[in-house]
């Protein structure tokens, strides 16, 4: 729950901005059937429930308990009641039913294993004439910030922090697509038609305070996750150091978003 905790803290910075970009070209209207893919604590599904009204429905799914306990929370304190709210811990790649007129994914198909497999299951949730709309981070996205941040642990971290640097940059990197048309050439593939990607530039000014909110809220933590509190503190104070030697004074939240539709 602490990472939990530490995501969330992130909304107003991070999660809302994106997932109201998406929400924009995604498009949910009154009434329609919502699946909200990898939902985190509910960033896009609480405006969604709230554009489809009572007569709709969105069904937000992701694999954490403590997330799906987040968006709950979020509901309850940024909206009306919402019944057409339904919340599932659960795999979205085992979710059975179908007949959706929108799946929505914001930066959660980088977390399948096999990303294009996971974008086809979920483009089989729709119905005929559904849209299907996914948020990809941009390639540009944290370029400078996470290489400032590896070389923080590297130096501070010990062993611990060059074994954890080491794995971060040894993980498989799923393959996905890193641009506009790219985007939009990998809808195609997935069957879609009308499909359409954009960059979305965002950018934001740091301090210390959310550069490292920016670590401890995001994927980034792992690097840090293993080291103790000393250690992990001067880890920090290093990360900004480079931070400011290197000039690094914003990060970029730039996003990739694509929309495409099931043939009718």
């Amino acid at each position: 729950m602490e990472h939990a905790r530490a995501f969330a803290e992130l909304d107003e910075v991070v999660w809302d901005p994106i997932s109201m970009a998406t929400v924009l070209r995604s498009s949910p209207q009154f009434g329609e059937l919502v699946l909200d893919a990898c939902c985190g604590n509910g960033a896009s599904a609480v405006p969604t429930a709230e554009l489809v009204g009572p007569s709709g429905a969105v069904d937000a799914i992701d694999l954490s308990e403590s997330m799906i306990e987040l968006a709950r929370e979020r509901a309850e304190r940024e909206s009306a009641p919402l019944p057409q709210l339904r919340l599932h811990a659960a795999d979205v790649l085992e979710w059975e039913p179908t007949g959706y007129d929108l799946v929505q994914c914001v930066l959660g198909v980088f977390f399948f294993l096999d990303p294009e497999a996971g974008a086809r299951r979920l483009v089989e949730r729709l119905k005929p004439g559904g849209r299907f709309a996914v948020t990809l981070w941009a390639p540009s996205a944290f370029e400078e910030f996470t290489k400032a941040l590896c070389d923080a642990v590297e130096a501070e971290g010990g062993e611990a922090g060059s074994e954890a640097v080491a794995a971060y940059r040894d993980r498989a990197v799923p393959s996905v697509p890193e641009s506009p048309g790219a985007l939009a050439q990998w809808l195609g593939g997935l069957g879609l038609e009308q499909t359409r990607g954009e960059l979305v530039p965002r950018h934001v000014d740091l301090d210390d305070d959310l550069s490292w909110r920016l670590v401890m809220g995001m994927s980034r933590s792992r690097l840090v996750a293993d080291l103790n509190d000393e250690t992990r503190e001067r880890v920090a104070t290093r990360f900004r150091e480079l931070l400011a030697e290197r000039g690094i004074t914003r990060a970029d939240l730039s996003t990739i978003i694509g929309v495409g539709h099931l043939p009718a």
